[in-house]
C-alpha cells in the first residue's frame, strides 16, 4: 500500500502543477529562469549557503538528458521510449512512477534555452549578487497533514525503507506497477526513457508492472526541516522571479476542467491546476520558475544571477500545511503574485520536493547536488553534483546522453559520483555511498536521497507523480519554506527540488502513434471481422473490405458497444461514428462498386426500409431474407432470386458487391429524384465582391485570373469527357451586376440590380452557360471585370441579397449548384440581412458569451433552409480587415453542406499561394448535391443526435445541398433496447445523391460492432481519436447555449466519469493495490485510488482532452478575435478524425534527424518546448498552418541547405516558400512540406519562425503539452487535475 500510496500522492500532488487552467505559469513567459542549482540539497547546508549546485539548473546543466546535443538549449530526444506510454499494456498508473530523480530532466522540463551559452554555466553558490534567499524558516512547515489523495497518509508519503539492496530494490520495482495494466515492452509501464536520458528503462526491471512507488521518488518527502532550511536558491520555480514575474496575475484558474477555485486549495489529492505549476513547469506556478528549463518561451532571463531563486523549501509541503495548500498560495493568488515563494517551496499543490530548480528533473549533466541531510530522494541531478558523501546522483539521470553533448565545460563532466546510469539506478541499494538510508517513509522523510537512486527504483525520470513536497505531518517548520510575499531570503541551500512529474513519464502521443505504426501499419486492414478497432489515423496502412466499411468511411467511438443502456451511463464513454460518405482513397484501395438494379431500383426490407446487404439472412432456400436491422422477413423478388450454398449463403454472394462488401453503390431510380424527374447537371455560380477593400487587396485580380484556368478543371465523373457543369458571373458591392455571356455574344453584357430588398435574376439565357461553348466570352469578362472596379470607392457591401440572386438563378435553371462567394466586409449596406458591428471582447468569459457565437439576425437561418430544399450549396472566401461576423455570415455555407475559407488580412504576396490552392482543391473536388443522408441501425440502438454542416428538418434525415469528399457527419447512438452479444449491434448509412454529371446515386456503408456485457470489454475496443473528434464537436455546440466555463466543466466531468469507471470496475487488483507494502497496513482502497490507472486503448484521452479544452474556442487568449472562434468552430464541426487530430495535437517534425536518402520521415517529438534543441530546426503542422521553427544555434550546414545561408541572422522570417537549391537535403524537405500539405484538405501556408523572435509566441501556442498563455494546463498539470477528478469520483 505504501507503494500505492506514494504513487497517488504523486500524481496528484504534483507539485509542478501550475494550474493548468490558470494564469500562466509565471516562468512559463519568458525563458526560463535560472535556478541555481535547483536541486535540492539533503540537508548540509545551512540555509544560507546554498551547496554546490553545480551548474545552474538554470543553466543547462549539461545537456539535460534528452536535450539533444545540439544546442544549449536542450531538446528532449524524442520521447520514444517514453515511459509515458506506459505499459504498453493496460492501463498506466501515473501514480507508481517515482519522480524522476535525477534521472533526465522530465521532458517537460526542457530547459528553455539556457541563460548561459554552453560555456558559461555558472556552477556553485549563486552569484552574490543574486538576492538573498528567504531564511528557510520563514515559513513554518505546517505539519498538519493533508490527506491529499484520500486515505493516503498525510503527505508523507511512506516510503518504505529504502531498500537496501539491490535486489530489494528490484523486488520493490517489480511491485510497483505503472499503471498500464501490462507491463510494455519497454518496462513497466513506460517506455524506454528517451536514449538521451540515460538507458533508464534499463534500470527498471521489466518485469515489474509500471507502477512505481512513489518510494523511489524519496524526494517526494519533506526533508528533514534543517534540510529544507537550506535550500539553496533557487530559480524562481513556477513564476518568473518577481521582477519579471511575466504573469503577475495568478493563473486563471482552470475553468474549465478543475476546480478553479483559486481560493481554497483543493487537497493536493485534487491537485488544483490552477494553482499548481504545470509540471513541466516549475511547481510552483507562482513561485518563481523552475529553472530556466522551466519557463518556456520568454526570452531567457538575463544572467541568471541575476535573480536569487528563492529557497525551495525542500518539501515544500508548507504549501499545505495541514491541509491541501491554499490556492491563495502566492502561485494561486489571482492577483499580482507575491514574490514568488522562493523555488524552495513546490507549489501548493506540490507534494513533493520543490522541483529541482530547473524543474525538470535534473539533467545529465548536471550534477546533482548533495542531498540535503533531510532529503529524501537523491539529489535532482540539477541540484548540482551529489555530495561525495551523497553517492552519486541518481543514475536515473544516466550519464549524459551522448545527444546531449559534452556537459557544459562549466559544469565539468558530471561527477563520477553521481552513480550508474539510471539504468541502474533501479538496483542501486539505497543506501550507497554511505548515505543512510532514511528511516522508512520516516514520517515524510523519505530514503535519503540515493545518489544513484538510492533506494528508489529509479522512475522513469519521474513517477507518474512526482515527487511530493513534504509531507504535511512533517512537524517543525519547513525551514526554508520562504514566506509567501515575502522577498526571497538569503540564498540558502537549495533543498532538493520537489519532483515534479516526469513527462516522459507520463503516456505519449508520439510513443503510442509509432506502436500503432509498428503494430498496424505493415498488414492489410480486412474488414471482415466484427468488432476489430481499425489502425489509427496517424498509421498508413491498406483497407480491405470483406462486408464493413473500411475506416476512412466510418471511425466508431467504442467497437465494443455495451449491450444495455445501464452500463452506457455507467461508463459514460460515447457511443458515436465520425462517417465521411464520399471520403477519396489512396490509389492503392478500389471506390465503391455501382450496382444497377434497373428500373426496380436496390432491394430493400420492407418494413425498416434498410438496403440489401452482408447483414441480411436468405432463408427458405433463397427465396425471402430475413432483415438484420428489424428482423422483419421480405420476399426476394424472381429477378433477384439465387440458390443458397449448404452454408445458407447465396452462391453468387462473392459477385454481388452488396452481399459482400461494407461500402458500394446503387444507381437510384426515378422515384428517388424530386418531382419524379432525373436531375439536370449541377451548375457553379462565381459571385465576386467588388467593393474598395476587394479591390485594393487584389482579390479581385487574383479571381479573375485564375478562373480563366480554373474553368478547365471542374468536376466530372469521367476525367475523358469534359465536364457538363454550367457556370454564372455576378460582382457585387451595395447593388448586383449580372453578366450575360452567351456564346454568341461578341462581349459580355452588365446587368445591375439596385433593388436589393426584392432579389430576382435580370435575365436566363445566358447567365448559365458552358465553359466550352462561351470561352471566348466568359475570358473577355474576366479580363474586364478588374479594370471596371479598379478606380471604385465604394466601400459598403450587402451579402444576404448575394446568396438569394444564386439561389433564385438555380430556381430558375431548376437545377443543383455550388455558389463560391468572395466576399470582403460586414455587410452593412441597406439590404435584407444587414449587419452591425458586435464584436464585444467584455462579454468573453461571461454568461452572455454564448451570444456571439449565435447568429444576430435570423434571416440566414431562413435563407439557408430554401438553399437546402433547392439544392444550393454556399462555399464562402472571407477576406477580412476587421470584423465580419463569421457567426452570422457561416450560417448558410454550413448549414447547405459548404465551406468557409477566412485570409484574414489579405495580402496577394504572402496569401495568393494559399487562396488559389484552396480555390483549386474547392472547385475541383468530388461533391454530391441535393444530397439526403439516414442512418439505420439495429434493434436496441438508434441515432439521436448530428454534428456537421448539415440542415435538418426532421429527427432522422441528414439534409446536404452539397456533400464533398472532405465533409463529415458525426452520428451519436442511444440504446433504446438491449443488444445482444451473438448479434452485436449493426447501422446502416444511407446517402442519396446527384453526381456532378447529373446521375442520381446511393452510396451505402455498412458496419457492423461487437456488444458486451462486461465493462472491460468496452474499455478494451475504443478508439480516443474518435472519441475527441466527438467531444470536441459537442463541446463546440454546446457554447452556443452554456457558457464555455460550463462546457469546460462538463467534459472534464464526463472524462474523468470515464476514467472512473475503468479504474473501479476493470483496473485489475495487481495495478491496483498491490506494490510493495502497499497493502500492509491494511489501506487497500486508498492504495487503490492513489494511482492514476488508466485504460491503455485510452491512455491518451487526457492529454487529447487538455488540447481540446485549451483551444481558442473553449479559452481563449487576448490576442484571438471572435471571428477566428466562430471560424474554427463551424471548421471542426466537420472535421474527420485525421484533420482533427492533428488540430488539436499537431506534428512536430525534427528536420535535423532527416535523412535524404529515406523516404520515411523523422519521429516526431512531442508538443513541448523542452523537447526543441536550441540547434535543431523543426516542422510543425496542424492542418491550417506549418511552422518551421529555426533554432539559434542551428547548424550552419543545415541552414544552408535549406535557407541559402549559413548565418541564423540572415534567415528571412517573412517568406512563405523555401528557396529551390540544388542539394539534398532542401529538394527532401520541400518533398515533404508538398506531401504534408496534400494530405490536409486546407492548403497550409508555410511560416519562418527564428527562436526569440516574436513569431515564437504564436509558434507556441501549439505546442500544446505546455501550459498556454490564455491559462490552459500543461498535460503534466491536467493529468494531476484529473486525478483528483477521478478520485473525488471514487471517494
Amino acid at each position: 500500500m505504501r507503494v500505492r500510496d506514494e504513487l497517488r500522492m504523486n500524481v496528484n500532488q504534483q507539485p509542478h502543477m501550475a494550474s493548468p487552467y490558470g494564469q500562466p505559469q509565471p516562468g512559463y513567459q519568458g525563458y526560463p529562469q535560472p535556478g541555481y542549482g535547483g536541486g535540492h540539497v539533503p540537508s548540509g547546508y545551512p540555509a544560507q549557503y546554498a551547496p554546490y549546485n553545480g551548474p545552474g539548473s538554470a543553466y543547462q546543466q549539461g545537456q539535460p538528458q534528452g536535450y539533444s546535443p545540439y544546442a544549449s538549449f536542450p531538446s528532449k530526444t524524442l520521447a520514444t521510449n517514453l515511459v509515458s506510454d506506459l505499459s504498453s499494456s493496460s492501463p498506466l498508473d501515473l501514480g507508481m512512477r517515482g519522480p524522476p530523480t535525477s534521472g533526465a530532466p522530465p521532458v517537460s522540463g526542457a530547459q528553455n534555452y539556457s541563460q548561459f551559452g554552453q560555456g558559461e554555466t555558472q556552477n556553485g553558490p549563486p552569484p552574490m549578487g543574486a538576492p538573498p534567499q528567504r531564511p528557510p524558516v520563514s515559513q513554518p512547515y505546517t505539519p498538519a497533514a493533508v490527506n491529499l489523495s484520500g486515505p493516503q497518509p498525510p503527505y508523507g508519503q511512506q516510503f518504505g525503507a529504502p531498500p537496501v539492496s539491490m535486489q530489494q530494490m528490484t523486488n520493490q520495482m517489480a511491485s510497483m506497477q505503472v499503471g498500464s495494466t501490462a507491463p510494455s515492452p519497454a518496462g513497466p509501464g513506460y517506455a524506454p526513457p528517451s536514449v538521451s536520458q540515460a538507458p533508464i528503462s534499463a534500470a527498471y526491471t521489466p518485469a515489474a508492472p509500471p507502477t512505481f512507488p512513489l518510494t523511489s521518488t524519496a524526494p517526494t518527502q519533506p526533508l528533514p526541516t534543517e534540510a529544507m532550511a537550506q535550500a539553496p536558491p533557487q530559480s524562481y520555480y513556477g513564476a518568473p522571479p518577481p521582477a519579471q514575474q511575466p504573469f503577475p496575475n495568478a493563473v486563471p484558474p482552470f475553468s474549465s476542467t478543475g476546480p478553479t477555485q483559486p481560493q481554497a486549495p483543493p487537497p493536493v489529492s485534487q491537485q488544483s491546476f490552477p494553482q499548481v505549476p504545470p509540471v513541466s513547469q516549475p511547481p510552483f506556478s507562482t513561485a518563481p520558475p523552475l529553472g530556466p528549463t522551466q519557463s518556456y518561451g520568454g526570452p531567457l532571463p538575463p544572467t541568471q544571477p541575476s535573480f536569487q531563486r528563492p529557497l525551495l523549501p525542500t518539501s515544500q509541503p508548507s504549501s499545505f500545511p495541514g491541509g491541501p495548500p491554499p490556492t491563495s498560495t502566492p502561485s494561486q493568488f489571482p492577483g499580482v503574485m507575491p514574490p514568488q515563494p522562493p523555488v524552495s517551496q513546490p507549489s501548493p499543490y506540490h507534494s513533493g520536493p520543490p522541483p529541482n530548480a530547473t524543474g525538470f528533473p535534473p539533467q545529465v549533466g548536471a550534477q546533482p547536488r548533495p542531498p540535503l541531510a533531510g532529503m529524501q530522494g537523491p539529489p535532482m541531478a540539477s541540484q548540482g553534483p551529489p555530495m561525495a558523501s551523497q553517492g552519486p546522483p541518481m543514475t536515473t539521470q544516466g550519464p549524459p546522453m551522448a545527444s546531449q553533448g559534452p556537459p557544459m565545460a562549466s559544469q565539468g563532466p558530471p561527477m563520477a559520483s553521481q552513480g550508474p546510469p539510471m539504468s541502474q539506478a533501479n538496483h542501486v541499494p539505497p543506501s550507497q555511498h554511505g548515505m543512510p538510508p532514511s528511516p522508512t517513509n520516516a514520517s515524510l522523510s523519505g530514503p535519503p536521497p540515493q545518489p544513484g537512486m538510492q533506494g528508489y527504483p529509479p522512475q522513469q525520470n519521474g513517477a507518474f507523480g512526482q515527487v511530493r513536497g513534504p509531507q504535511p505531518g512533517y512537524s517543525g517548520p519547513y525551514s526554508g519554506q520562504p514566506n509567501y510575499g515575502a522577498p526571497p531570503a538569503a540564498p540558502a541551500p537549495a533543498p532538493p527540488a520537489p519532483k515534479r512529474l516526469d513527462p516522459d513519464s507520463i503516456p505519449s502521443p508520439i510513443q503510442v502513434i509509432e506502436d500503432d505504426k509498428a503494430n498496424k501499419g505493415s498488414e492489410p486492414f480486412t474488414t471482415g471481422v466484427r468488432g476489430q478497432a481499425p489502425p489509427l489515423v496517424t498509421t498508413k496502412f491498406q483497407v480491405r473490405d470483406q462486408g464493413n466499411a473500411s475506416p476512412r468511411y466510418i471511425r466508431c467511438t467504442a467497437y465494443n458497444v455495451p449491450c444495455n443502456s445501464d452500463m452506457a451511463k455507467q461508463s459514460q464513454v460515447p457511443l458515436a461514428a465520425v462517417i465521411k460518405p464520399l471520403a477519396t482513397l489512396p490509389p492503392d484501395e478500389t471506390p465503391p462498386y455501382l450496382v444497377d438494379h434497373g428500373e426496380s431500383g436496390p432491394i430493400r426490407c420492407n418494413r425498416c426500409k434498410a438496403y440489401m446487404c452482408p447483414f441480411m439472412q436468405f432463408i427458405e432456400g433463397g427465396r425471402r431474407f430475413q432483415c438484420g436491422f428489424c428482423s422483419c422477413v421480405t420476399e426476394v423478388p424472381p429477378h433477384y432470386f439465387q440458390h443458397l450454398d449448404h452454408t445458407g449463403k447465396r452462391v453468387d454472394c462473392y459477385d454481388r458487391p452488396e452481399l459482400s462488401m461494407g461500402s458500394y453503390e446503387f444507381m437510384a431510380t426515378v422515384d428517388y429524384c424530386k418531382n419524379n424527374k432525373f436531375p439536370q447537371p449541377p451548375a457553379f455560380i462565381f459571385l465576386i465582391d467588388v467593393s474598395y477593400n476587394a479591390v485594393k487587396n487584389g482579390m479581385v485580380g487574383i479571381v479573375c485570373q485564375e478562373l480563366k484556368t480554373l474553368l478547365d478543371y471542374l468536376p466530372r465523373q469521367n476525367p475523358d469527357v469534359e465536364s457538363n457543369i454550367r457556370v454564372g458571373f455576378v460582382t457585387y458591392n451595395k447593388v448586383l451586376h449580372f453578366y450575360n455571356v452567351k456564346a454568341s455574344l461578341a462581349q459580355p453584357q452588365m446587368m445591375v440590380v439596385s433593388d436589393v430588398a426584392d432579389m430576382f435574376v435580370p435575365l436566363l439565357d445566358g447567365f448559365l452557360v458552358n465553359v466550352s461553348e462561351s470561352r471566348v466570352v466568359i475570358e473577355s469578362l474576366l479580363d474586364q471585370i478588374p479594370e471596371m472596379f479598379a478606380d471604385t470607392r465604394e466601400t459598403e457591401t450587402v451579402f444576404g441579397p448575394v446568396i438569394q440572386a444564386g439561389l433564385e438563378a438555380l430556381k430558375a435553371a431548376d437545377c443543383a449548384g455550388k455558389l463560391f462567394v468572395f466576399h470582403s466586409s460586414l455587410p452593412i449596406a441597406e439590404a435584407p440581412g444587414k449587419l452591425k458591428n458586435r464584436e464585444d471582447k467584455k462579454l468573453v468569459g461571461t454568461d452572455k458569451e454564448k451570444s456571439l457565437f449565435q447568429p444576430q439576425v435570423s434571416f440566414y437561418n431562413t435563407l439557408a433552409k430554401e438553399c437546402v430544399a433547392q439544392g444550393c450549396c454556399v462555399d464562402l472566401f472571407l477576406f477580412p480587415n476587421q470584423y465580419v461576423d463569421v457567426a452570422t455570415l457561416g450560417v448558410v455555407p454550413t448549414s447547405t453542406g459548404g465551406s468557409i475559407y477566412k485570409y484574414t488580412y489579405f495580402q496577394a504576396s504572402t496569401d495568393q499561394e494559399r487562396f488559389l490552392n484552396d480555390l483549386r482543391r474547392d472547385v475541383q473536388k468530388q461533391v454530391g448535391f441535393d444530397a439526403v443522408m439516414r442512418v439505420r441501425t439495429s434493434t436496441g440502438i438508434r441515432a439521436t443526435d448530428f454534428f456537421g454542416s448539415f440542415y435538418m428538418s426532421n429527427t432522422t434525415d441528414v439534409e446536404l445541398a452539397g456533400l464533398d469528399c472532405d465533409k463529415t457527419v458525426t452520428v451519436e447512438f442511444r440504446h433504446d433496447d438491449k443488444l445482444s452479444e451473438e448479434t452485436g449491434a449493426l447501422m446502416q448509412c444511407a446517402v442519396l445523391y446527384t453526381t456532378c454529371n447529373g446521375q442520381r446515386r446511393l452510396r451505402i456503408h455498412n458496419m457492423a460492432v461487437n456488444c458486451c456485457s462486461q465493462l472491460a470489454d468496452l474499455y478494451r475496443n475504443c478508439e480516443t481519436d474518435t472519441i475527441i473528434n466527438f467531444f470536441a464537436k459537442y463541446a463546440y455546440r454546446s457554447v452556443l447555449s452554456s457558457p464555455t466555463k460550463n462546457v469546460r466543466d462538463s467534459l472534464v466531468n464526463q472524462c474523468a466519469q470515464i476514467l472512473a469507471c475503468y479504474r473501479k470496475n476493470c483496473a485489475s487488483p495487481s495495478s491496483a493495490g498491490q506494490g510493495s507494502g502497499s497493502t500492509a497496513d491494511g489501506k487497500r482502497s486508498a492504495a487503490d485510488i492513489s494511482q492514476l490507472i488508466l485504460p491503455e486503448c485510452m491512455k491518451l484521452l487526457p492529454v487529447y482532452l487538455n488540447c481540446v479544452l485549451k483551444s481558442d474556442i473553449l479559452q481563449p487568449g487576448a490576442d484571438v478575435s471572435l471571428d477566428d472562434r466562430a471560424y474554427l468552430r463551424q471548421l471542426v464541426s466537420a472535421m474527420d478524425v485525421a484533420e482533427s487530430h492533428v488540430f488539436f495535437y499537431p506534428r512536430l517534425l525534427p528536420l535535423q534527424q532527416l535523412d535524404v536518402e529515406s523516404m520515411s520521415l523523422p519521429v516526431a517529438v512531442r508538443d513541448s518546448e523542452e523537447r526543441l534543441s536550441r540547434g535543431g530546426v523543426y516542422l510543425l503542422e496542424n492542418g491550417l498552418n506549418i511552422f518551421l521553427w529555426v533554432g539559434v544555434n542551428a547548424q550552419q550546414e543545415l541552414l544552408q541547405n535549406i535557407f541559402g545561408t549559413p548565418a541564423f541572422s540572415q534567415i528571412d522570417p517573412s517568406m512563405t516558400s523555401l528557396p529551390a537549391l540544388d542539394n539534398p537535403f532542401s529538394k527532401r524537405l520541400r518533398e515533404i512540406i508538398e506531401s504534408v500539405r496534400a494530405q490536409r484538405s486546407r492548403y497550409m501556408k508555410l511560416m519562418v519562425v527564428k527562436q526569440e523572435d516574436k513569431l515564437e509566441l504564436i509558434f507556441k501556442h501549439f505546442l500544446v503539452e505546455d501550459k498556454s498563455n490564455n491559462g490552459g494546463a500543461s498535460y503534466v498539470d491536467f493529468l494531476c487535475h484529473m486525478h483528483k477528478e477521478i478520485r473525488q469520483l471514487l471517494s
